[in-house]
């Protein structure tokens, strides 16, 4: 069950600007992954339901992380149905993410009191969303929308849009200065934040520093 009151994610995301999408089907790799964007500044990651047994890693990473990462707030990610997001929320999700909205997950995550964060591409499904009370929608895929500038054109008529972009962030300073005056709550990263060589050197710290200069060119 979630261990974070749904204020206090949103506060957290908003907060931070940078949300990590990682997944490894191996838990000591996600555990140092999770440890190194804590140490980082990171507070909300988002682990991808995207591989066999999934589930179990998360909830034996949910467990360690209360105790190894205090603050951090982990959330699911690639969540296409309500029985697969209430899998995830009995094992410690504290959120929920999809890459389209999907009307029975925007109810289920409403009773349990978690943010549910539904990919968008147009202001009619932004819109839907709002109805169905997420209150942070998934820009996604971002690039491919309009990117920043559909960021700030959508702003315009629904200014209190809170808006994650997902899909052609990097951890520059100019592209994400870029999303930043975009008006951007906050951005998703995958493989962007976790180089490849770092991974398979086991070069934590590296995670660690890529994260720490993100968040300072969010700000």
């Amino acid at each position: 069950m979630a261990k974070f009151r749904k204020l206090e994610t949103l506060t957290a995301i908003k907060e931070s600007g940078i949300v990590p999408v990682f997944f490894n089907s191996d838990l000591e790799t996600a555990k140092n992954v999770v440890k190194a964007c804590w140490e980082g500044g990171i507070r909300a990651f988002e682990f991808t339901n995207r591989g066999d047994f999934a589930i179990t890693v998360f909830r034996d990473l949910s467990l360690w992380a209360l105790k190894e990462c205090p603050g951090i707030i982990l959330g699911a990610g690639t969540i296409l149905d309500a029985p697969t997001a209430a899998l995830y929320i009995q094992m410690g999700a504290n959120f929920i993410v999809s890459p389209s909205l999907n009307p029975e997950v925007a109810r289920l995550c409403n009773r349990r009191g978690i943010p549910y964060t539904p990919g968008c591409g147009s202001v009619t499904e932004i819109c839907n969303a709002q109805e169905l009370g997420c209150d942070l929608v998934k820009i996604f895929p971002a690039g491919s929308v309009g990117g920043p500038k559909f960021v700030k054109d959508v702003l315009g008529p629904l200014p209190w849009t809170m808006m994650l972009a997902t899909g052609s962030v990097e951890p520059t300073a100019e592209n994400l200065a870029e999303w930043k005056k975009s008006g951007v709550t906050a951005v998703g990263m995958g493989s962007k934040l976790f180089p490849k060589d770092a991974l398979e050197k086991g070069d934590w710290k590296r995670i660690t520093d890529i994260c720490k200069s993100a968040i300072e060119y969010f700000k």
